[in-house]
């Protein structure tokens, strides 16, 4: 991990929503073995005993493979499964709440959207990293907001203007390909999370790869 950053630098895996629990951990694997450094358990359509099932054996998957592992939406549940933080959303309870259950030393992202403002208000609260999306039409949100580069850009300058070192990371999100991944990077964001482009890709190590690449 970049020690600059509090969260590391490059491609942030995001799992789709995929009942068969062993193709999940393949594709995981391939991910990592592409040069995925971090990997987000995103499901909203499973039943809860199916869901922790699945959780528990993802981040046993990702304490073996080394990868940093968060949960979505749910810091109860991240705090569960001993996970290495927990991503926010607007409903999804307060950074504060969620930092006093989990401790400093777990690491809190949260959504910010198309909005540089609720980023600002995210870092004084002490989140660890800054999500900003959709970037592209996504197939997973259809209807989510679109982000611009220039929220990226702007996201990057709150992060490096804060005191707070190492400091938080910008990660952008939504649509995101191998393809059009490079203007997103060179906007500043320090990590591009994606589902259907890693995936739902035909040789996911390789797609992973081809995102790494972007960060070297």
């Amino acid at each position: 991990m970049n020690t600059s950053l509090r969260f590391p630098k490059g491609l942030y895996g995001v799992t789709p929503e995929w009942d068969d629990t062993d193709r999940l951990l393949e594709a995981i694997s391939a991910a990592a073995s592409g040069g995925m450094v971090a990997l987000q358990w995103r499901r909203k359509t499973a039943t809860a005993e199916a869901g922790l099932a699945q959780v528990r054996r993802v981040a046993e998957r990702c304490r073996k493979l080394g990868l940093l592992f968060i949960v979505n939406d749910d810091w109860r549940l991240a705090a569960l499964v001993d996970a290495d933080g927990v991503h926010l959303g607007r409903e999804d309870g307060s950074v504060a709440q969620a930092r006093l259950a989990l401790g400093s030393d777990k690491i809190i992202g949260c959504s910010c959207y198309n909005q540089p403002g609720l980023a600002a208000q995210a870092l004084k609260a002490d989140v660890d990293y800054v999500a900003f999306g959709a970037m592209y039409p996504s197939s997973v949100k259809p209807g989510a907001v679109r982000a611009t580069l220039e929220d990226v850009e702007q996201g990057r300058m709150l992060v490096e203007s804060s005191r707070t070192r190492p400091r938080a990371a910008v990660v952008a999100i939504g649509g995101i390909t191998a393809d059009n991944a490079g203007p997103v990077v060179h906007a500043g964001a320090d990590s591009i999370a994606v589902i259907s482009g890693l995936f739902e890709s035909d040789d996911i190590q390789d797609a992973a790869a081809r995102f790494a690449a972007l960060f070297r």
